[in-house]
C-alpha cells in the first residue's frame, strides 16, 4: 500500500517548543503527530456515534412520549460510579 503525507502546517515557535518538550525519549515529532491524529479521529467517531444515539433517543422520546426522569438516570449513573469505586478500593 502506498503511503500518503499529511499536509504540513505552520505553527508559532512557542507551540513547536511546547510540543517538543512533551515528547517521550526517542519519540519523533512525526510519531507524536500521527498518534495525535489517530486519537482525534477515534474521538470524533465516538462523538459522532454518541450524537447519533442521542438524536435517536430524542426522536424516540418525542414519538412515543415515554422518557426516563433525570433523577432516575442520575441515580443509575451514581450507582455505577459507586460500584466502580468500590471495585477499585476508593
Amino acid at each position: 500500500m502506498k503511503t500518503a503525507v499529511i499536509p504540513r502546517i505552520r505553527v508559532e515557535p512557542e507551540l513547536r517548543a511546547e510540543l517538543e518538550s512533551v515528547l517521550e525519549p526517542g519519540e519523533a515529532l512525526t510519531d507524536f503527530v500521527e498518534a495525535s491524529v489517530r486519537s482525534a479521529i477515534a474521538f470524533r467517531r465516538v462523538q459522532s456515534e454518541f450524537h447519533a444515539r442521542a438524536l435517536a433517543a430524542s426522536q424516540d422520546c418525542h414519538r412515543s412520549g415515554v422518557s426516563v426522569p433525570v433523577e432516575t438516570v442520575l441515580a443509575r449513573l451514581q450507582s455505577k460510579l459507586d460500584a466502580k469505586r468500590k471495585n477499585l478500593g476508593r
